[in-house]
């Protein structure tokens, strides 16, 4: 069990990649990668025999950016008989630990459109011989592990498993949700995605609750205003273009024709603040900054646009930015990050004050 197989957005597997090398390596833990360019996942392998399961049990999950879903490999499968696949994946079930789930998986490339069609069909056979033989519960169970068969072609594929408390809770880390048809743009989608990953619905219902004032700094027409309306929020949306008519008719929120990198904050008790501007990653991270700093919000998330090239590296050096500016300024802060299903040329980073401040809602 040396290699962990690891979903990512076509086109970003290198950076995907140089991330679990180099949190691999602070791990002691060396190897190498292989990848198929736009192909939406990698294959880690390790040096040492155990060094998949070990990398599992001490990287968590969370602290990859890249990475939607990941899963320790405990056989590789080749040249399995069309007529009988069932028997060629049975043949290493003493691999596999008892799970609550299976998840028979692809790439996300154009190429593997037809055969993650034919994922879908192998579920049903494949979830009945596992039940069968004892490895898969009767019904589904979120608080176990999974089994994932992961297929390159229809002959060839991995199989594996992951644990429910250290992976992604979505199948190839995909969080399918439907566009609200009264939502200025489909950008709204990426702040719902970046809520429900980044707080629990208990956290939700206390820290994104109706009441609480928040800033959408480049908030036009309004896809990340939308989604803090529908939350019950008091919103400062600021950008010089023009917001969707229904957001303003809905007496929340009050837009300032200012740029985001200008304006100062009208009401000082804001809980949060998001950003969605296309702008240098660098100069966002130090925006971001100076609002915590200055005391301007208590939460924020926000997107930092990346480049063609050195993706990974500027990620890392927006990111150390924006951690070092807080300790500088005196603010102790949780920050995480992660490339979202959709997002596209860009990450999505979340911002939390540790020390408790009140606010009047």
């Amino acid at each position: 069990m040396n290699k962990v197989l690891l979903h990512c957005r076509p086109g970003f597997e290198k950076e995907c990649a140089a991330e679990i090398q180099e949190l691999a390596g602070e791990l002691n833990i060396f190897g190498f990668s292989r990848l198929i360019k736009n192909s939406g996942f990698i294959l880690f392998e390790g040096y040492g025999s155990e060094d998949g399961a070990t990398l599992m049990a001490s990287l968590h999950f969370n602290d990859l950016i890249f990475a939607r879903s990941w899963f320790v490999v405990t056989a590789e499968l080749k040249g399995m008989d069309p007529a009988d696949r069932i028997s060629a994946i049975m043949a290493h079930a003493d691999t596999l630990p008892k799970a609550g789930k299976l998840w028979v998986e692809s790439g996300e490339g154009d190429e593997y459109r037809s055969l993650l069609s034919f994922c879908r069909k192998f579920t049903v056979p494949l979830r009945q011989a596992l039940r069968n033989h004892g490895l898969l519960t009767k019904t589904e169970r979120d608080n176990m592990a999974r089994i994932h068969l992961f297929l390159t072609d229809s002959g060839n594929g991995y199989l594996g498993y992951s644990r429910s408390d250290n992976g992604s809770a979505h199948y190839m880390g995909i969080e399918r949700l439907k566009f609200p048809s009264d939502a200025p743009s489909r950008s709204t989608l990426k702040l719902d995605e970046a809520f429900n990953l980044f707080l629990s619905e208990e956290e939700q219902q206390q820290r994104a609750r109706s009441g609480m004032k928040a800033v959408d700094l480049g908030a036009c027409p309004g896809g990340w205003t939308y989604q803090l309306v529908r939350r019950g929020m008091f919103v400062e949306s600021i950008d010089n273009g023009e917001m969707a008519d229904s957001l303003m008719e809905s007496g929340q929120v009050k837009h300032y024709a200012v740029d985001g990198f200008k304006h100062q904050p009208i009401h000082t008790n804001n809980h949060w603040l998001v950003c969605d501007m296309v702008e240098k990653p660098d100069r966002v991270a130090s925006l971001m900054a100076r609002w915590f700093i200055n005391g301007w919000c208590h939460e924020a998330i926000f997107n930092l646009k990346l480049p063609m090239k050195q993706r990974y590296p500027m990620v890392t050096e927006c990111l150390n930015q924006l951690s070092e500016a807080l300790r500088a300024g005196g603010v102790r802060a949780q920050i995480k990050a992660k490339h979202l299903y959709h997002d596209r040329e860009e990450i999505t980073v979340y911002v939390h004050r540790i020390t408790k401040q009140k606010f009047d809602y």
